[in-house]
């Protein structure tokens, strides 16, 4: 019934005359009208079978003029949107990127068979399903998944985004990606930090610039870095995979754990403690703050700890219960000083490899305390002392010097500038003469 309607024969007759520009307004012209006008249930189906029948010409840009119509409506009709969807991509992408008409099934087809535009078009879509996210991890291109991993609102579960390390792990910006995002498993982000300071070693002795040995060391305390800020960040119940992740990577060292501490965290100690000896985490914390007892020795060499270093342990955690381990975050340069001074005080001269490490971290924390010094906002500059404070132009030259008091209430001398010599001096340094 509705394919005698005599709209539809009229557009179709018009369509076979029209230019590609006259039916690309007319299909988007359609589409208005189907979605919001009134119209009669004859005139509504003649309506839709125009727009079918321009599924199928020549011109991209006439379905692309239809699908950007149909593309934010939730009444579009389905079987037109599911066409327009599997279209080329220059025409599928406004509905894959926005259709609420579209399903997550036909969403996971769509992204099984586009090309990359098709695939960045699902990727950036807003409040991505589960399904459609795991398709992209496991078919989409690299584009595709790294819009998939910027997009705040898609869902991806920890599955999805470990396997698009699995596939694209060696893509630098995937794992800068990844580690940023708000959901990636912490054990997850500790696989990229290594694998990341694997890939700076490597670089850093292929340039050339210094030897194998300072390279491995250079990727060695930039993993730590990474790794120590990476657990103070997560949760107690990522912590046990976290720790199991760093031993099967061979990433749990002894500096990495005092390192941990002198951050002023003792969670990450504790987790590897527990988990290297067996122990409840409760009972490895408990007797982390009881260092100073003989159950603290026994757990700690039980979880394989040299019992050379056993006293720099002691000492940071000791520093921790005195100072505590509040403000930014990274190394504290006052638990570092603390535990150095406790190991130095042994004179033991097996502490010696510990001593050179705590020294070497005291020149970080002092850079970063200055890092972080230069980057707080400029204080409005205070006035200077009254007794160097300088006297007004004098109009004699042969003024003599005034006496201005200081702070002290004592004589200052403040001999009077000509502002013609403040002149000659400014333009003297302008052009780099001296005055």
């Amino acid at each position: 019934m509705a394919a005698a309607s005599p709209f539809a024969r009229a557009f179709l007759a018009w369509a076979r005359k029209a230019n590609d520009d006259e039916r690309a307004d007319a299909a988007s012209a359609l589409a208005r009208a189907y979605l919001h006008c009134e119209l009669s249930l004859e005139n509504r189906d003649g309506v839709a079978i125009a727009m079918t029948a321009l599924l199928d010409d020549r011109c991209v840009a006439v379905r692309r003029a239809l699908a950007e119509a149909l593309a934010g409506a939730r009444d579009a009709p389905r079987p037109i949107a599911v066409a327009l969807a599997n279209d080329a991509s220059e025409v599928a992408a406004p509905l894959l990127a926005r259709s609420p008409a579209l399903t997550d099934a036909e969403l996971v087809d769509c992204a099984a068979v586009g090309d990359v535009a098709a695939q960045c078009a699902i990727a950036r879509r807003l409040g991505l399903g589960a399904g459609p996210a795991a398709a992209l991890a496991e078919v989409g291109a690299r584009d595709a998944a790294l819009a998939l991993i910027e997009n705040p609102t898609a869902e991806l579960t920890d599955s999805a985004l470990r396997r698009i390390v699995e596939r694209l792990g060696d893509d630098a910006d995937i794992r800068r990606a990844i580690s940023r995002h708000p959901g990636a498993p912490a054990d997850l982000k500790a696989e990229i930090a290594i694998a990341d300071a694997q890939a700076l070693s490597r670089s850093a002795a292929a340039g050339g610039e210094m030897s194998a040995k300072r390279a491995a060391r250079l990727g060695r305390e930039a993993q730590d870095r990474a790794l120590c800020e990476i657990a103070a960040a997560c949760g107690a119940e990522e912590r046990p995979a976290l720790v199991r992740t760093l031993r099967a990577r061979d990433a749990l060292t002894i500096a990495l754990l005092l390192r941990s501490l002198l951050g002023g965290k003792r969670e990450l100690f504790a987790t590897a403690l527990a988990d290297l000896s067996g122990q409840p985490y409760a009972r490895a914390m408990g007797l982390a703050r009881a260092h100073a007892g003989q159950g603290f020795a026994a757990l700690a060499l039980k979880a394989g700890l040299s019992r050379h270093a056993l006293p720099a342990f002691r000492a940071a955690l000791g520093a921790i219960e005195t100072y505590g381990g509040a403000g930014s975050a990274g190394l504290k340069l006052r638990l570092i000083e603390e535990t150095a001074a406790a190991c130095e005080a042994r004179r033991d001269p097996k502490l010696a490899p510990v001593l050179a490490l705590l020294w070497r971290w005291a020149g970080e924390a002092a850079k970063g305390q200055a890092r972080d010094l230069a980057r707080r906002p400029a204080q409005p500059r205070p006035p200077l002392p009254p007794g160097l404070a300088l006297a007004p132009p004098a109009n004699d030259a042969r003024a003599e010097p005034t006496l201005a008091a200081d702070d002290d209430g004592q004589a200052a001398l403040a001999p009077p500038i000509r502002a013609a010599a403040l002149d000659a001096v400014s333009r003297a340094l302008a052009g780099g003469r001296r005055a």
